[in-house]
């Protein structure tokens, strides 16, 4: 069996509050993540993450999951877009925030139940390898913005 498991664990030099509203504010997530963001960060809700917006916009369809500041935040990522998010069709990504100390803060990304997905391996395969690199890349990013901050 293929290992779907999609996990990135970030230091992130900045309070676990400023951490949260970063990954949890729809004008914030911009900065780091996506192009566009439209969502309130309550269980139910439902919203959007736009990639590539200056060009041909990737809209992805969200779903607030949990929402326990500034502890945890999840949504579930529908795939394919046009779709009402269930385990068949998308992945549950959560956000874990701990404080290791006033000033630093541990950030655990988990991303999963692709393999519940109803996809094609190949395709299950594919959409794990970007999803990897994908929170490899924007992890660096949400590190890096913290660290360019002024003291």
């Amino acid at each position: 069996m293929t290992d779907y498991e999609i996990e990135r664990d970030i230091t992130i030099n900045a309070p676990i509050a400023i951490v949260w509203q970063t990954i949890a504010d729809p004008q914030k997530i911009t900065a780091w993540f996506s192009d566009a963001a439209e969502f309130t960060a309550m269980p139910g809700n439902r919203g959007t993450l736009t990639f590539n917006a200056n060009t041909e916009p990737h809209v992805v369809p969200i779903t607030i999951v949990d929402a326990d500041e500034p502890h945890r935040f999840s949504y579930r990522w529908v795939y394919p877009p046009d779709q009402e998010a269930s385990t068949a069709n998308s992945t549950l990504v959560t956000f874990t925030l701990t404080a290791t100390d006033h000033e630093t803060t541990h950030l655990r990304v988990v991303e999963t139940g692709l393999e519940q997905m109803v996809l094609p391996d190949a395709e299950k395969d594919s959409f794990a390898d970007q999803h990897r690199a994908g929170w490899q890349t924007q992890g660096d990013r949400l590190r890096a913005l913290f660290a360019a901050q002024p003291e």
